[in-house]
């Protein structure tokens, strides 16, 4: 006989909030594909923003939607299966703090925030699974964004959005791969953690919070980054995604800066 895991309907209802942030994505993607924006970077902007929102909303739905086939039925009632982000247990963790970070240094921080009730999820797997699934996703996120430079060409792809898609999709791959990494606080340790002893899991636990902060202090190791970075680009070659484009895709992003005449769209966005 299978658990329960059915929950009111309210609690599964998606959230206007949501819909509002991928309304702003397909508003402003579609601005950039069309040239509408007087402003195209400014658009740009929007949509890379916006459409990294959604992904973050999707990374924790996966979390919950896995913890609720798992055994934990009170994710419903937290309001983890509407897809708000106001919802979660830390707001700021798990979308202003990535954002500010893509903002200012233009890589994809994990998020995170979505309390589950562990004790209610009966075998390792299923624990291991509810960890991975969300950068699981981030990882599904980027195969479909990257699905104009892999599979259909870029053929009448615009090169304002083609750029925009490129940034789009180094910030879901490096999300993936940082969240992967198995350091307590991120998820790669989660899909480890029931495989290790009680005692180790004890040890390590106090450090748990200062994960994402020693990853990063590594990360900002010469050799490390250089390897780090050479993963991501090697990933995004396999995807189609170059190197320019994802430069370029960045210097539109930051609007409030000189933009790269290298990276110019004015043929695009002129008269």
């Amino acid at each position: 006989m299978s658990s329960v895991t059915t929950t009111p309907r309210g609690d599964r209802r998606v959230s206007p909030v949501f819909l509002g942030i991928a309304a702003v994505m397909a508003v402003s993607g579609y601005a950039v594909w069309k040239g509408f924006s007087d402003n195209a970077a400014f658009a740009v902007f929007l949509f890379v923003v916006s459409a990294w929102v959604v992904s973050l909303c999707l990374h924790e739905y996966a979390h919950a939607r896995t913890a609720l086939h798992s055994g934990d039925i009170t994710i419903g009632a937290k309001g983890y299966l509407t897809l708000n982000p106001l919802k979660y247990t830390h707001a700021l963790l798990s979308i202003v703090l990535p954002v500010v970070f893509v903002i200012l240094g233009g890589i994809g921080l994990p998020g995170g925030a979505v309390y589950i009730e562990r004790d209610r999820v009966r075998g390792r797997w299923r624990h291991s699974l509810i960890s991975a699934a969300g950068p699981l996703t981030n990882a599904l996120f980027a195969l479909v964004c990257a699905m104009p430079f892999w599979l259909f060409g870029l053929g009448g792809v615009p090169l304002a959005f083609r750029q925009a898609l490129a940034f789009l999709v180094f910030l879901q791959v490096s999300a993936t791969l940082l969240n992967l990494v198995p350091v307590p606080g991120l998820d790669g340790y989660g899909v480890i953690e029931p495989w290790l002893s009680h005692r180790i899991r004890r040890q390590i636990a106090p450090f748990a919070p200062f994960g994402l902060i020693a990853v990063f202090v590594v990360l900002y190791q010469g050799t490390v980054n250089n390897a780090f970075f050479d993963l991501i680009y090697a990933i995004l070659g396999h995807l189609g995604v170059d190197q320019n484009s994802i430069y370029c895709g960045q210097d539109l992003f930051r609007f409030w800066s000189t933009q790269d005449p290298r990276c110019s769209v004015a043929a695009f966005f002129g008269p």
